[in-house]
């Protein structure tokens, strides 16, 4: 049995897919019409969608399979036209143009203002590029839309999981990952709870003043992660965010973790001499990160794991990480995305452990659990939440009521 939960899904499935209601559509004779969570009839059967799942089950860590539209429409929920490369860059085109983007971050890396400020410094390279220009950001909106993923996984423990990529022009299916446990004996007869993420729908569901502040979040969560102004920095500290794209202790071997982690390093392996501390504007670390990040944007896990500097060499694939990590649910935890644009409701145990309302401070709990229970006298969540008003306000959005620190808060 499986349950469907469609959390970024524009026509249909606000909420799950309840057990009830998928057992009766699966239980249809063989021939019968069977509706899909969006409420359009698929010509197919119980039989169909259990041999097309099977086939899915059946590829091997890193093949692949071109699908057919009937095959789409089933395993994916189709592929929705609203959520097209295009009209993800148009969608942030609208919300922050260029010229306000440049404004808000004049000492982003590789800008003019950088190299004028750092020419005289030691560790200066006259050959660094705009890491954090618009251009880049874009072009990374523009990659990751081609892209949905599918998380299927044991119905009490999502950490029994295969995961799946779907390229979207290309039409082909790659099983990315799968847990050692998700076909063991104590889980194979276990239901498959589905999730899907069309990272096309970026900036492109929820009311307008929603989607601004998605993006309003994302950029001030990482203006705080790259930030390197201070109290008396020329021009406010609030105008040097996006200044680093590495964390120095890592980089200089001043922290010399590998930061592999032993619990994921049979699906994730380190390669020798690699680490993995944070890199880009998201600071993605530890080997599973970038092994999943690796392994949605190219279908291959390896990539990133192999090659970790290249999230520093490449601006784009530095945005990308930083998006998909944005978008991505990693249970028990929501998407920062569904927190900002409305689509998550928090359970009464999240309520109980003051996870909200939704907002900017609950979007802090998804990235870094360990600035729980602080306000603004904690001097990340000072800027993290400065960050935040002078984007919105430049976006002419009014956030003066929302919750921006993460005081009463538990982690997830």
């Amino acid at each position: 049995m499986r349950t469907i939960v469609y959390p970024l899904t524009k026509k249909g499935c606000q909420q799950a897919v309840t057990m009830a209601l998928l057992t009766s559509l699966l239980a249809a004779p063989l021939g019968a019409t069977t509706v899909s969570a969006q409420g359009s009839c698929l010509c197919t059967s119980e039989k169909t969608i259990q041999h097309e799942q099977s086939l899915s089950s059946k590829l091997a860590v890193g093949e692949n399979r071109i699908l057919s539209k009937q095959q789409i429409q089933m395993l994916w929920e189709g592929i929705d036209e609203d959520f097209s490369p295009a009209n993800a860059v148009d969608a942030v085109q609208a919300a922050l143009p260029k010229k306000e983007y440049e404004t808000l971050f004049p000492m982003r890396l590789g800008s003019q203002q950088w190299h004028h400020f750092n020419k005289s410094k030691k560790d200066y390279n006259d050959q660094q590029g705009d890491y954090y220009s618009y251009e880049n950001l874009i072009g990374a909106v523009r990659l990751v839309a081609n892209i949905k993923y599918k998380v299927n996984y044991r119905e009490g423990n999502p950490s029994a999981q295969e995961i799946f990529r779907l390229d979207k022009k290309g039409k082909t299916e790659t099983l990315i990952v799968r847990s050692a446990d998700y076909n063991s004996v104590e889980h194979k007869n276990k239901p498959i709870v589905s999730r899907i993420v069309d990272f096309g729908s970026f900036l492109n569901e929820g009311l307008e003043k929603d989607r601004k502040r998605d993006l309003a979040a994302l950029l001030a969560n990482l203006s705080h992660e790259t930030g390197g102004g201070w109290d008396k920095a020329p021009g406010g500290e609030l105008r040097w965010g996006l200044y680093w794209n590495e964390n120095i202790a890592g980089r200089t071997g001043q922290n010399k973790s590998s930061f592999v982690d032993p619990a994921s390093s049979k699906e994730f392996p380190g390669f020798p001499d690699k680490r993995y501390y944070g890199r880009g504007p998201i600071m993605l670390s530890w080997n599973f990160n970038y092994g999943l990040m690796s392994a949605i944007i190219y279908g291959d896990k390896n990539v990133l794991l192999k090659n970790p500097e290249s999230v520093v060499a490449d601006g784009k694939l530095g945005f990308a990480t930083a998006i998909l990590f944005w978008m991505t649910p990693q249970a028990p935890k929501p998407s920062a995305h569904d927190v900002m644009v409305g689509r998550w409701k928090p359970s009464a145990d999240e309520i109980a452990r003051g996870l909200h309302p939704a907002g900017f401070g609950v979007s802090i709990m998804v990235l870094n659990g360990l600035e729980a229970n602080l306000d603004e006298t904690n001097g990340a969540i000072k800027r993290r939440a400065g960050h935040y008003r002078d984007i919105t306000s430049r976006m002419g959005i009014d956030v003066s009521a929302e919750k921006v620190d993460t005081l009463g808060m538990q982690p997830f």
